[in-house]
């Protein structure tokens, strides 16, 4: 029998913790994660596979509670389902079965209820058995009326293919007849079998209707008996509440008079037998619970704060007053960083113009991916020659830009005033940047040499952002921006991919940089590796994984973000992403978790202390933290973005035609703009064009690099230029614009239009950095100094 997983339940209406199982002779007692909720007593390995997998459930409403000694005791419903379970003390063995009488009791009594309301059952109030034995019997009535419509549609089908069968050969039949004689008899068989087909086709309708008039009727019923179940949960929650408050209340005042234990004390111990160890906190919280470490194979485990962190007047081992001081401080910074009241939604401005909320559909064109692809292995990306089937019409320009679609992370964080708050919403920042990544599986346009992109939305959001094709080989693009609101983003990214027959990896290289001009804060951070998964067979899919280290260098904070790589057979959530916010000591302050795809939540550190051994004999680090909060959540994607690339609200503006842009801007570069208008074939013959005038450029800008040398060793290259084998493969292979050739080999003097190469004194590193010009020449239109690339 198949055991359903438990419904979410309300704060109210819940009792967890750890418990001892026994499972078989070899393995004897295993410690599991337990549920107590709406009736029913579910279990789980770890507290992490609540969210999707139950070990098993059991119906409190028709099961027996018995108690075996101090510790043991037993849970059984007639035979079916039996659970030995052993707790860590009789403390804990009393609370468990107080809570399961109660529970009990409550599903015994919405039974009872729910049978008296029933249509078919009768009046007096039947018992526990004959209620169920009543439902019963009405499903199983119900399920034989549908099973019966369902065979009448079956028999209807077969008959219909019989005799559409049999008026297919007649109609051949009829085709074949030469003699005038025979067309009577044949058209007498034609006329006799499609009177068969056409009433064995409203039979068909018919027992369609039947079985969908049923079927409606049964929801509505069903539909009105789970609204009064509802209805029934709320009354009976209330009249629980107020019972489990009573008997904690006269739990606590019992225990009160005694002297606690010294284990007491120090709530991130464990016993020796490895079970949950609580104070005399009230358990009516789930904030004030305390519970083991859920066994996970990561570096940390979280567990909530003890209770003297919540209330600074509780008796657990004396908590001073400095103490409760702190608490004051610690719900204050994090209110702080939950909601900022100085957040940009109060200073909300309108927009100047109304942006374009969709895009063309994509076209449904079929090519042989592993015709282009089987001669490829082992290549770069940059390297292999690509139609923009592949593509999406964005170029690589415009995904760097899309990073700041949730800039409001890094409005909020140059608003704090601590340093380890502002790196919360930066390491959010991070993550963000990959949200748009779940479902692009397309290959972005590689830009041109000098190619650009601007962002400007200054007056709509507070920012404007500019990038560059920066180099040529290897394809590397810069990327400056900056805000009203006090912060500037600036990375150079290259791309360093590699293409394994059944998946493609891409390394993003250079790094990425933050600064905050009030505070002076100076974050820097890399990207993870991307991965697309079922390039030649099978549904493309995208991971993210590795290590990502955020790094304050003026105060020497530093985050650890990890990206757990998706596995088969991992219990995990996947898409994990999980961190931990620590000062210049070490010393851990913040605990970040969630998902790529979806949100991040954080939670403050209250005290931490070594845990269990891992899987791989590592000792663990085991964090109580407040109650977890939101810090970041994906927005949705617009109507119908799967036929539109899965682009996000603000990638379906990026390709939008501006006024006034630089004319080597995305924007105007005509292929991409073919593509995005459906017209493909245009858009392949107008990408080898610009492909092959960007090679007649770099090869000119070789021999005049050839020619400012003076010694005769470079006037020998000159002429190794010029006969170069591998230019000659280019023309001849048709290769990418940005496939390229040894610097030492082939020099270039090409220099970046905005941004110029620099040393960053701070983080060490050098990148490209904007010189500026570039918004002042498109106030005075003055481009005359661009290159002419399209």
């Amino acid at each position: 029998m198949s055991e359903p997983k438990p419904p979410t339940p309300t704060p109210g209406d819940m009792y967890k913790g750890w418990l001892f199982k026994w499972t078989n002779y070899i393995k004897g007692y295993q410690r599991r994660w337990f549920v107590l909720s709406n009736g029913l007593l579910s279990y789980y390995r770890t507290q992490a596979e609540m969210g999707h997998t139950c070990r098993g459930t059991i119906n409190l409403a028709t099961a027996n509670i018995a108690v075996e000694d101090s510790c043991n005791f037993v849970i059984s419903n007639g035979g079916a389902q039996t659970y030995h379970l052993k707790a860590s003390s009789e403390v804990e063995r009393q609370r468990w079965i107080t809570a399961l009488e109660l529970a009990k009791a409550k599903a015994v009594h919405m039974q009872a209820e729910s049978d008296d309301s029933g249509d078919d059952c009768p009046a007096a109030p039947p018992t526990s058995g004959q209620s169920g034995g009543c439902r019963n019997l009405e499903i199983q009535s119900t399920l034989r009326t549908l099973g019966s419509k369902v065979e009448d549609l079956n028999t209807c089908n077969d008959l219909i293919v019989k005799h559409g069968s049999a008026l297919q050969r007649s109609l051949s039949e009829l085709e074949g007849i030469r003699v005038v004689g025979e067309m009577g008899e044949k058209m007498r068989q034609v006329t006799e079998r499609a009177t068969l087909f056409r009433i064995t086709s409203n039979a068909m309708i018919n027992a369609c209707r039947d079985f969908l008039s049923l079927a409606q009727s049964q929801s509505k019923r069903w539909q009105k008996a789970l609204q009064v179940e509802r209805d029934q949960r709320i009354r009976l929650e209330e009249t629980l509440e107020q019972l489990a408050k009573q008997h904690n209340h006269l739990e606590r005042a019992f225990r009160g008079a005694t002297v606690l234990p010294p284990s007491f004390s120090n709530p991130a111990l464990a016993n020796k037998g490895g079970g949950p160890v609580k104070g005399d906190a009230s358990d009516e919280d789930d904030d004030n619970e305390f519970f083991d470490a859920m066994e996970d194979p990561a570096a940390f485990i979280t567990v909530p704060a003890d209770p003297k962190y919540h209330r600074s007047g509780s008796n657990i081992s004396g908590i001073s007053s400095e103490t409760g001081m702190d608490d004051q401080s610690v719900n204050f910074d994090e209110q702080s960083l939950a909601s900022n009241p100085e957040s940009p939604q109060t200073l909300e401005l309108e927009p100047v113009r109304q942006r374009r909320t969709r895009i063309p559909d994509k076209p449904n064109y079929y090519l042989n991916l592993w015709s282009i692809m089987k001669n490829c292995i082992g290549k770069e990306l940059s390297k292999i020659p690509m139609p923009v089937n592949f593509n999406e019409p964005l170029s690589m320009l415009q995904r760097l830009s899309e990073d700041l679609e949730y800039y409001e992370l890094l409005d909020k964080a140059a608003k704090c005033q601590s340093s380890l708050e502002q790196m919360c919403y930066v390491a959010a920042f991070t993550v963000s940047s990959y949200s748009t990544t779940v479902h692009r599986t397309g290959k972005p346009f590689n830009p041109l040499l000098g190619e650009t992109f601007e962002l400007d939305r200054l007056k709509d959001c507070g920012y404007r952002s500019l990038c560059e094709q920066v180099s040529h080989h290897p394809p590397a693009a810069a990327h400056h921006a900056s805000s009203e609101k006090g912060w500037n983003l600036r990375q150079e990214i290259t791309l360093a991919s590699k293409f394994r027959g059944k998946y493609l990896s891409i390394m993003p290289l250079g790094s990425i940089q933050c600064l905050f001009d009030k505070s002076d804060n100076h974050y820097s951070w890399k990207k993870v590796t991307t991965t697309v998964h079922n390039i030649i067979v099978g549904k493309l899919w995208i991971d993210q994984s590795g290590e990502i280290d955020v790094v304050n260098h003026k105060t020497g904070d530093r985050c650890h973000l990890k990206f757990a790589p998706y596995s088969y057979f991992s219990r995990d959530v996947p898409r994990k992403v999980t961190g931990v916010v620590a000062d210049k000591d070490g010393k851990a302050h913040y605990v970040l978790s969630g998902t790529w795809d979806e949100k991040m939540e954080f939670s403050r550190i209250m005290q931490s202390s070594k845990g269990e051994n891992g899987t791989e004999g590592k000792q663990r680090t085991v964090y109580q933290t407040l109650k977890a909060k939101e810090i970041w959540r994906k927005n949705p994607l617009p109507e119908g973005a799967e036929n539109m690339y899965f682009f996000s609200s603000l990638a379906l503006t990026l390709n939008e035609p501006e006024e006034g842009v630089a004319p080597t801007d995305c924007r105007r570069r005509p292929d991409q703009k073919l593509m995005e208008d459906g017209r493909w074939d245009e858009a392949n013959a107008e990408k080898q064009r610009l492909e092959e005038k960007q090679r007649t450029v770099r090869r000119e800008r070789e021999r005049e690099a050839v020619k400012a040398a003076s010694s005769p060793e470079e006037a020998v290259t000159e002429d190794s230029i010029n006969d170069s084998p591998s230019k000659t493969d280019a023309r001849e292979t048709g290769t990418d614009a940005n496939e390229g050739f040894d610097e030492s080999t082939h020099p270039d003097n090409y220099t970046a239009m905005w941004f110029e190469k620099l040393d960053d004194p701070v983080s060490g590193e050098t990148l490209h950095v904007y010189k500026g010009g570039y918004w002042e020449a498109k106030e005075q239109g003055g481009w005359d100094m661009c290159p002419d690339l399209f």
